[in-house]
């Protein structure tokens, strides 16, 4: 029974890191989730695993729910093979706390090593380990929650979200060791701690990079088509006279529509479509760009690019991380049986290619990435550091009514915050929104409408401190923090 009590506490904490992230951004809620989860640790070593185990198969399945939205509401999949499957991601990723905790309690028996030294480290290599295995997931990291509203969220131009997850850890640490220590020390403790968050909301103030020319005027369609509806050879028609009229309709420098806009191969559409499309923004002098599937230039297999239309040779970005079991099939021999009962087109995307350079549009470079992409924040510093302007396309229809759109935005925030970009979001049923470098929202369309958002856009140049070093300063300063609690606690060790 005191296990089973226990175990229930760690799911409770876990489950309560939704309202951690958007739409919520409750963010204070991470550090005391993680100061509980490490209470019970210290409490409960022995079971130390299924702690942290159970916390993380709280938190990710509370977070990821609106996976059964996409499996079951519009791919299909019979309740039966879809619920097992919506708990098969949180039951993997559920892994890396679970070692965290494990690896903490046994790195030394000094409750000051442990917290402050071996559980901040092991937690940030853990997030940064599941967002790269398996091609990563890393929605739901720690950091993430911290965009935009808490003062730690200054320290994302010096080393990203992985510096700020490994700084919430550090703090939670810090909780969990003031409960079983001496008024000094824990006087002590949170003179560092509000230091360390009072020089985040310090360098919130900060201008990493340089304005560069003239704002532009931007128009960013929000098409609004439903998923069971995007590929439907009936409504065809329809979805090419949505976004055909959002163009003939608008004036901006710059219009991008979302992933897969157009929902047939570039050399498929209608003869004279895209001629139509280029006219229109050409006489309203207008750069335009859209999300449309393309076949590679040997014909063998097809991208999920954008598509520069009026720029010369209209040049194209492909996605290059692809979604993996949506947009490519790991092990088809295994799993390929899947997929007879799912409603998923276009499910064998080819792999654009790394660094691929920014499109010139409207007299700015600008640097895209295709739905998911923006989760992986180093991915993205090569083609940023090029650019002006950062530009992300979506679909999210996938995911119903859920949070999975609020939680992208929020990913996009940070990308736009690490790298001191402007980063546009056009998606087809929301989040579509002008973020500012700082990583405040400028302007967002209401989700779930059929509308163009417009705002202004102002190109970036220089580089950021995390641009110029990536990750690497964060995971060697974490591996080496881990090394010596390993030596100290080796030292102490009876």
């Amino acid at each position: 029974m005191r296990t089973l009590l226990v175990l229930l506490a760690a799911a409770l904490a876990g489950s309560l890191t939704l309202f951690a992230f958007a739409p919520y951004r409750l963010f204070w809620i991470m550090p005391l989730s993680l100061a509980a989860l490490a209470d019970l640790t210290q409490r409960h070593p022995q079971r130390a695993f299924w702690i942290g185990y159970v916390w993380g198969l709280a938190a990710y399945t509370s977070n990821f729910n609106w996976i059964y939205n996409s499996l079951h509401d519009v791919a299909g999949l019979p309740v039966w093979i879809a619920l097992p499957l919506v708990l098969l991601l949180p039951a993997y990723l559920a892994l890396y706390p679970g070692l965290a905790m494990w690896l903490s309690a046994r790195v030394s028996a000094k409750p000051w090593q442990r917290w402050l030294l071996a559980f901040p480290a092991l937690w940030e290599l853990g997030e940064w380990l599941r967002g790269w295995v398996l091609t990563g997931f890393p929605w739901a990291a720690a950091g993430y929650s911290q965009i935009t509203e808490s003062p730690l969220a200054g320290y994302a131009p010096l080393g990203g979200v992985h510096l700020i997850s490994y700084l919430v850890a550090l703090s939670a640490g810090a909780l969990a060791l003031m409960v079983h220590s001496s008024w000094r020390l824990r006087a002590g403790l949170l003179l560092a701690a509000l230091a360390v968050w009072g020089n985040g909301q310090g360098l919130k103030s900060i201008e990493w990079t340089q304005p560069l020319g003239k704002p532009i005027s931007v128009a960013l369609a929000q098409g609004n088509i439903a998923q069971e509806l995007k590929w439907s050879p009936e409504n065809l028609e329809e979805s090419l006279r949505v976004y055909y009229q959002q163009v003939a309709t608008t004036r901006a420098d710059l219009m991008l529509l979302p992933e897969t806009a157009l929902p047939l191969f570039l050399d498929d559409l209608p003869s004279g479509y895209l001629s139509m499309m280029e006219g229109q923004a050409q006489r309203a002098g207008m750069a335009l760009a859209t999300g449309v599937p393309r076949r590679t230039n040997d014909g063998r297999g097809y991208l999920n690019a954008v598509v520069a239309l009026t720029t010369p040779g209209r040049p194209y970005f492909a996605k290059d991380h692809l979604v993996p079991f949506g947009e490519f099939i790991p092990v088809p021999g295994l799993i390929g049986w899947i997929y007879q009962f799912m409603n998923m087109p276009m499910s064998g995307f080819s792999s654009g290619g790394a660094n691929q350079p920014p499109l010139p549009l409207a007299g700015e470079k600008i640097a895209f990435n295709v739905c998911y992409e923006d989760s992986f924040g180093e991915e993205l510093i090569g083609p940023a550091a090029q650019a002006s302007i950062m530009a992300n396309v979506s679909n999210l229809a996938w995911f119903g009514k859920s949070v999975a759109m609020s939680q992208h935005l929020q990913l996009s925030q940070t990308r736009a915050l690490e790298n001191g970009r402007y980063m546009l979001r056009a998606t087809n049923n929301g989040m579509t929104a002008i973020i500012r470098p700082d990583g405040e929202i400028a302007s967002v369309a209401a989700p779930y409408t059929r509308q163009v958002l417009q705002g202004f856009a102002q190109g970036r140049q220089g580089l950021t401190p995390y641009m110029r070093h990536g990750n690497a300063p964060v995971l060697i300063g974490c591996a080496a923090l881990l090394l010596l609690a390993m030596l100290l606690g080796r030292k102490h060790r009876p």
